[in-house]
């Protein structure tokens, strides 16, 4: 593929974007800004909330523009002003304001840089790229990882943020030398050019979505494993921090770069995905969260909290990776695969938004260890649906 480069190292740097921020705001906030945790996981909360009403619209978005570069240029962008607002002024108007927009981001990023290798090779080629798309993703948030302990240590935790406007440029590059005729908008959405009658395609209802059960049952899944998962390394960052003072930047990019190393033979998997099937993989990725959950909850130990990272990639990063191509197959041919794609991410964030609140509260009132308890059971539902609910999507072989 012309631009397989190109795509290389779009994922690397958007991933090293992104990688300044996440489990940084909430050790920051927390051991810098002397912010308790139930304000962290309400401001978390609301701004969530407020953001993720967008996801289903920039989906919408994503699918009807021809300008999807010039929507990756613009966030990255708005994500540096973002870091540096919270590093300069963390006070809960500005970092609200902040994680709101973050949030906005949230449901650009993943799914453009989706639409637009659907764009370039098409459905039958999908699995593969994705599986290099994660992988180098994974690779990128390991370089991020890395570095930020290394600045954090150095410097100072807030120096972290400063890491972001650099690698945006360097992501605004590698996303313009994508020439924009390259890209199928008609198959970036799911489409074909024409039907089988030579017919022009066009996108079907929104009706079509709804009625379409796995992409119901996967919703449902998605939302239950978020809301488990998104508050986990937050609580186990901060646990960290306030056991082991001075050395919160280092673990905490240790528990990132444990997980990340572990999400790169993951995504090798995916791009085997049209060997071994889908849903396995769905089964594995929600099989790990409830497991981390109990293993959290039994420790403080750095090292053994750090090691169920890779739990971490294996669960997380699977289900990342897988949910492109799934959506793909559930929805080919509607025209709707990145409107789908943020109603997914919708359900995702709030069930992740509103955990942030629900963690909190339960850590203040009985502890950390009663969170990951609670945390790994809703986990634990979302593999049961998973497993008596979800088809396999993967295409029979012609």
């Amino acid at each position: 593929m012309p631009y397989r480069a190109s795509l290389d190292f779009l994922n690397f740097l958007l991933a090293d974007v992104r990688g300044g921020l996440g489990p940084y705001v909430s050790v920051f906030l927390l051991t810098k800004a002397h912010w308790d945790q139930a304000t962290i996981g309400a401001v978390l909360t609301v701004s969530g909330i407020i953001g993720i009403t967008m996801h289903t619209p920039m989906g919408v978005l994503i699918d009807a523009t021809r300008r999807k570069r010039a929507l990756l240029v613009g966030g990255v962008g708005a994500l540096s002003g973002c870091a540096l607002s919270i590093a300069w002024a963390p006070t809960i108007p500005v970092v609200l304001a902040a994680d709101t927009i973050m949030a906005v981001l949230g449901g650009v990023f993943a799914p453009t840089v989706a639409a637009i290798t659907l764009g370039l090779v098409g459905q039958d080629r999908l699995a593969a790229r994705l599986g290099r798309n994660a992988a180098f993703d994974r690779v990128g948030n390991l370089a991020i990882a890395a570095i930020a302990g290394a600045v954090g240590t150095a410097f100072s935790q807030g120096a972290v943020f400063y890491l972001v406007p650099f690698f945006a440029v360097l992501t605004a590059i590698a996303v313009l030398s994508i020439p924009a005729g390259a890209i199928d908008h008609q198959r970036a959405r799911g489409l074909d050019r024409r039907n089988l009658k030579g017919v022009e395609e066009h996108p079907s209802s929104w009706r079509s979505l709804v009625v379409r059960k796995p992409l119901l049952v996967l919703a449902a899944a998605a939302a239950l494993f978020h809301f488990a998962n998104a508050p986990m390394l937050a609580l186990a960052s901060q646990k960290l921090a306030l056991s082991h003072p001075g050395r919160e930047a280092a673990l905490t990019s240790a528990a990132i770069v444990t997980a990340q190393i572990a999400t790169i033979p993951v995504a090798l998997l995916v791009a085997r995905a049209d060997v071994l099937g889908r849903k396995p993989l769905l089964v594995a990725a929600f099989l790990a969260l409830p497991v981390r959950g109990l293993l959290f909850a039994s420790t403080q130990e750095p090292a053994w909290i750090i090691a169920g990272q890779v739990l971490d990639g294996l669960g997380g990063g699977l289900l990342d990776a897988l949910l492109p191509l799934v959506l793909a197959d559930v929805t080919r041919g509607t025209g709707r695969y990145n409107a789908s794609r943020g109603v997914i991410s919708t359900v995702q964030g709030v069930g992740g938004s509103l955990s942030h609140a629900v963690a909190g509260s339960i850590v203040i009132e009985a502890g950390y260890e009663a969170a990951f308890i609670g945390l790994a059971a809703v986990g634990l539902s979302a593999l049961m649906l998973t497993i008596f609910a979800m088809p396999e999507t993967r295409a029979p072989p012609a």
